[in-house]
């Protein structure tokens, strides 16, 4: 054991933020897909904008997902590469 209580806060805080089912399935979504607009994810989820808007402002916060306008849209993708590595891993998937 040790006692780098930082990295396992940080550990923490990410586990918390893909805690969610919602969450989890838009994150394994933009790691199939390499990114997506809101509208393309409450399309497939059936949910409301707003939800999806509350969902990925705290997988940003987190800095699970990164957010880049093209023109009038803004695109999200995962950049963290562990949590790349935990959906891998949670769904028995191949790296893309």
């Amino acid at each position: 054991m040790d006692n780098n209580f930082k990295a396992y806060e940080d550990a923490a805080e990410m586990l918390k933020a893909l805690a969610h089912p919602v969450r989890l399935c838009i994150a394994r979504g933009l790691l199939k897909n390499g990114s997506c607009n809101v509208s393309y994810m409450q399309d497939c989820l059936e949910i409301p904008q707003s939800t999806v808007s509350q969902h990925l402002q705290r997988l940003r916060t987190s800095g699970i997902v990164q957010a880049q306008r093209h023109r009038h849209e803004i695109y999200y993708t995962i950049e963290n590469e562990t949590v790349k590595q935990l959906i891998l891993t949670l769904f028995g998937e191949e790296s893309s």
